[in-house]
């Protein structure tokens, strides 16, 4: 089938709370995990919300990557999607579980596009982000 994709469902916990409020700052982070992951930007969008939280994404050639932040919780959660067999969208989660400082995440792959729906689950603990 010529729709194979690999979709990336993370949740990141106990994060830099002023990172996840700053739009400015979340919105680089994720040009940037597209960019290292080699994919193709083509737009991109973030929104702020008052008191606290961005939510946004970046729109790749090979699909999308968006957050959801909660600041009030240290809490953000993100989807990592990419078709085709050459971009890996664990680099992507990657580079922001790092970027922003997530003590805790947990992350499902899903292949899509391939027939039943297999899920694969990863729980990790980030240490000084030794762990990465």
């Amino acid at each position: 089938m010529d729709t194979m994709g690999r979709h990336v469902i993370a949740e990141l916990w106990e994060c830099n709370i002023d990172k996840l409020n700053d739009m400015g700052l979340i919105e680089q982070i994720f040009v940037d995990a597209a960019l290292k992951a080699g994919a193709e930007i083509r737009e991109v969008t973030f929104h702020k919300f008052a008191p606290h939280g961005v939510s946004g994404a970046v729109i790749i050639s090979e699909s999308h990557l968006t957050i959801h932040s909660f600041p009030e919780h240290g809490y953000a959660s993100i989807d990592v999607y990419t078709c085709g067999s050459i971009i890996d969208p664990n680099v992507a989660v990657l580079h922001i579980v790092e970027s922003l400082e997530a003590k805790t995440y947990e992350k499902l792959e899903i292949s899509r596009g391939m027939g039943p729906v297999k899920v694969n689950q990863f729980r990790c603990f980030v240490q000084n982000n030794t762990d990465l």
